[in-house]
């Protein structure tokens, strides 16, 4: 094995060498440029070749050029093609080619967000990225922006600002003094709500067999006149945008109604916040400024690269709070310091990448591209109609249910669909029925990739 020093050498020659960096690149564009053609789910003997990775750790160093050939050769084919525009299984959008750039050098940066002190870079686009969400999305002055790695994080940093702020004003410090004899906090939940709402609750010990469950409507739009009365000890948590129907909840009912009570609102908006950016769209969310506090994932409908999560909160504090972290080592500044917002200490600068996405769009951009995954969405509902098929449920954003006569034509169908490699959706139920689920959410999705999933669709039901 060789000493460190030599070990050294070989990276610093790497580092320097365009050549490795120029195959990378290339092998990247290649990628991209063949994506569109290539099968949705790879082929068989693409994923068999995956077995190539299975070796026993090298004693030494790799050659780094043999290291990038393999990676490429054996990975790419057995990539899902979900930038081509034809994958719609799972939330999940394209990212656009100059922020691939974008987060090439921000890769290269390699730096740690934590603190001003630690990346005055990654402060200053985080404090540009959050004043620019907050024009965006239509939310007060003054919130506050934490830069997570999905909603999942983004959901929980709000409920622990939330149980933090709750608790406070009841005159207990769940800091110091836990959850053990603390007064009782109450969830108020649509029935349709996600499941990392419920994640969330049980990783901060408010289970997820306590909450007060709301009866929905055909679409999952929680009924405001069946939510309980609220006090001021009380969390309602909204949706804007339901991850089977895309609906959005009434917001300003449940605003009005918490307002009353004193109680905190945190809305889900994972993939339907970004309705907001919209002038079309902007009446499905409307109310939800409203709220107390917002989780959201840039990587979906704003189609930037993943480990992209967001969460807002309108009271600064409660987030500091609920985040709080000391150390004789972290020198806090009056620039912004990011780990004051996030669970995260040692965590990269995921913020460049949400500036580069914001910056290529623009204002028009962000709504041409959220309305575009709205009018593919309705283009498919409508042919799919024609066709045949059952749709069940109002496409008011991206989202699409579809069933065939019965479950097993349904479920038949999918599995041809997914095996023709034309597209890719998943399965899904709905109040009782088996549904496949088509979700679009990629720039890339053009008018003729949808013709081609609906033929795609009628030759597999045949």
């Amino acid at each position: 094995m060789p000493d460190r020093n030599t070990l050294q050498q070989q990276m610093f020659a790497s580092a320097t060498d365009r050549r490795l960096f120029e195959l990378a690149q290339a092998q990247a564009c290649e990628y991209m440029a063949g994506v569109r053609a290539q099968r949705v789910f790879p082929t068989e003997a693409a994923l068999a070749g995956l077995a190539g990775f299975d070796e026993a750790l090298p004693d030494g160093p790799c050659e780094p050029a043999a290291m990038l050939r393999q990676l490429h050769e054996l990975g790419s084919p057995a990539t899902t093609a979900s930038t081509g525009g034809r994958y719609f299984g799972l939330v999940v959008g394209s990212v656009f080619p100059p922020v691939v750039a974008a987060k090439w050098l921000a890769d290269a940066w390699d730096q740690c967000a934590a603190l001003h002190a630690s990346s005055p870079v990654s402060s200053k686009l985080e404090a540009v990225c959050q004043g620019w969400l907050l024009d965006l999305l239509g939310l007060p002055a003054g919130c506050v922006a934490g830069f997570v790695g999905g909603t999942s994080t983004a959901t929980a940093v709000g409920l622990a600002a939330a149980r933090h702020e709750l608790l406070r004003r009841q005159g207990w410090d769940v800091n110091a003094d836990g959850l053990f004899g603390a007064p009782p906090i109450r969830v108020v939940i649509g029935a349709e709500a996600h499941g990392t709402v419920f994640k969330a609750l049980a990783l901060l010990g408010l289970g997820r067999d306590r909450v007060e469950k709301v009866p929905v409507d055909g679409q999952g739009r929680m009924i405001a006149s069946a939510i309980p009365a609220l006090d001021d000890r009380t969390l309602v948590f909204a949706q804007a945008g339901n991850v089977n129907t895309g609906a959005f909840d009434p917001f300003e009912a449940i605003c009005d109604q918490a307002a009353a009570a004193g109680a905190w609102v945190h809305v889900d908006g994972a993939f339907g916040l970004w309705a907001a950016a919209s002038p079309r769209l902007r009446h499905l969310v409307r109310g939800m400024e409203r709220a107390d506090s917002w989780s959201v994932d840039a990587h979906k409908t704003l189609n930037a690269p993943y480990d992209c999560g967001i969460v807002l909160c309108r009271h600064p504090e409660a987030t500091v709070a609920a985040m709080q972290n000391t150390g004789a080592y972290i020198v806090y500044g009056e620039k912004r310091d990011g780990m004051l917002y996030t669970p995260e200490m040692s965590r990269r600068g995921r913020g460049t990448e949400l500036w580069a996405t914001l910056k290529t769009l623009g204002r028009s951009g962000t709504a041409e591209l959220v309305e575009g995954l709205c009018e593919r969405a309705r283009q498919a509902s409508a042919l799919l109609k024609k066709a045949g098929f059952r749709v069940l449920n109002e496409v008011v954003f991206n989202q699409v249910l579809v069933a065939c006569a019965g479950k097993e034509q349904t479920l038949a169908t999918l599995g041809r669909l997914q095996d023709s490699g034309e597209c890719w959706c998943g399965v899904s139920s709905w109040q009782g029925e088996t549904v496949i689920r088509l979700s679009v959410c990629s720039w890339a999705t053009t008018p003729e990739d949808i013709d081609r999933t609906v033929a795609a669709f009628i030759k597999a039901r045949r």
